[in-house]
């Protein structure tokens, strides 16, 4: 297609729904390849790696922190539902046990996942 005056404006009047969908769908790419960087430059950061487990952090951040699968964490915490977003203070409130405790499981399952 050529750059021709009154292109857009063709396309416009005869094709107006599929150019409100290619740029929606563009939107949407853009959307995702902006979080893609933004999600590679966090963690190619080695200050994010092995990070102190603190309470502040979710399961899913401290396995990708760690570099492992969230399932080699999920038998520290059997009571978390898959997927849940909840941190590890509110994840030892729920069990009423102190975050420490929380933390030596995770510290200990981080261990047992990178044992030999």
């Amino acid at each position: 297609m050529s750059a021709r005056p009154g292109a857009f404006g063709y396309l416009w009047r005869h094709h107006r729904a599929a150019l409100i969908a290619l740029g929606l769908a563009l939107c949407v790419a853009l959307f995702f390849v902006v979080r893609l960087a933004v999600f590679a430059v966090y963690w190619a950061d080695p200050a994010h790696r092995d990070q102190r487990i603190e309470g502040w952090m979710t399961p899913g951040y401290v396995a990708r922190s760690w570099d492992l699968p969230r399932e080699a964490l999920q038998d520290a915490l059997p009571d978390l539902r898959p997927g849940a977003r909840a941190t590890l203070a509110e994840i030892a409130q729920a069990e009423g046990v102190p975050l420490s405790e929380v933390i030596a499981r995770m510290e200990a399952a981080i261990d047992a996942a990178r044992a030999p």
